[in-house]
């Protein structure tokens, strides 16, 4: 976040309003392409998580810190982790932006059942 987000995610925000089903699509998202890393609470503890160096985000905790404004999450989500020098994928090609609203929107809501 040193050089900020690239030209395409600058001034990107999510939806004004978040529904229960929005959240309720970000839990089946985030469970299908987040959790095997991030783990089911965002605490970075999913089955993969022991075979990545570093290891993933603590999005539990990262999600509450002023620096994960709208623009920041859906790049980071689209881009992967190549610009942090990590191993994970971009999702830009595999999910909507629709879909990656909603998981930021599930996570918001504190990664409900």
């Amino acid at each position: 976040m040193n050089y900020g987000v690239s030209k395409e995610y600058e001034g990107a925000r999510g939806p004004e309003k978040v529904t229960p089903e929005m959240i309720a699509a970000g839990r089946t998202a985030y469970a299908e392409s987040c959790a095997s890393c991030h783990g089911k609470d965002g605490m970075g503890d999913g089955n993969a998580s022991n075979a990545l160096s570093p290891s993933p985000a603590l999005l539990a905790f990262m999600i509450r810190r002023p620096i994960t404004v709208d623009e920041y999450l859906l790049w980071s989500i689209s881009e992967g982790g190549k610009a942090f020098e990590t191993e994970m994928p971009a999702f830009k090609d595999k999910l909507s932006r629709e879909a990656i609203w909603s998981i930021v929107a599930y996570m918001r809501a504190g990664f409900p059942e």
